[in-house]
């Protein structure tokens, strides 16, 4: 089932999510139901909070990445396939030197800016089978984790962003706050007038 992805200015994308367990009700539906939303979305990463629950979960699937002729061999190559599911993840450590990257995410449509990453990183998390691990990665992989483990943590793209662009985009992030944005996929909006 396709959900609504929240909008920015909804709470749910500022709160600390919780870990959860085993026990979680109907969570391989709730999965099942994550794959669907974010490939209907066209995106590369969807975080439970994103679908309007504060809980440390996420998927990726860089699949669609891997086609781009801009990227090495090597980056193709590690981006193709890649797909998994993070529960309770925790970075453990980012390194190396930050780079820019033109990111973008489907709770803030029409957006795209430079974000500066570490190129490395070490997360440990649970995967769907509640086994836990601990992998690292780096290049394109570290830097679409680490926009999804943001999502858990409360944090959006655009909160690293220097003050000037902020300012520059305070218009345009309140417009999709309330809905006036065209979209190709089902949104909620936080601050939408009711009867409109």
């Amino acid at each position: 089932m396709i959900l609504p992805i929240i909008a920015y200015g909804d709470p749910v994308l500022r709160k600390m999510a919780k870990d959860i367990t085993q026990e979680y009700p109907k969570l391989d539906e709730l999965i099942t139901n994550m794959w669907e939303t974010m490939y209907n979305a066209h995106g590369v990463g969807l975080a439970a909070p994103q679908v309007g629950l504060p809980i440390r979960l996420f998927v990726v699937d860089t699949t669609p990445f891997s086609d781009d002729e801009d990227l090495s061999e090597e980056d193709q190559k590690a981006l193709n396939g890649f797909k998994k599911v993070f529960i309770n993840a925790k970075i453990e450590e980012e390194i190396g030197k930050e780079w820019d990257f033109n990111e973008g995410c489907l709770s803030i449509p029409d957006i795209r800016e430079d974000v500066k990453r570490k190129s490395e990183i070490t997360i440990s998390y649970l995967d769907e089978n509640f086994k836990p691990r601990t992998e690292t990665y780096d290049g394109l992989l570290a830097r679409v984790i680490q926009h999804e483990y943001d999502h858990i943590q409360g944090v959006l793209f655009t909160d690293k962003l220097s003050t000037l662009k902020k300012r520059l985009l305070k218009s345009r992030l309140e417009k999709i706050s309330k809905g006036k944005i065209a979209v190709d996929y089902k949104m909620r909006f936080p601050n939408i007038k009711k009867g409109r």
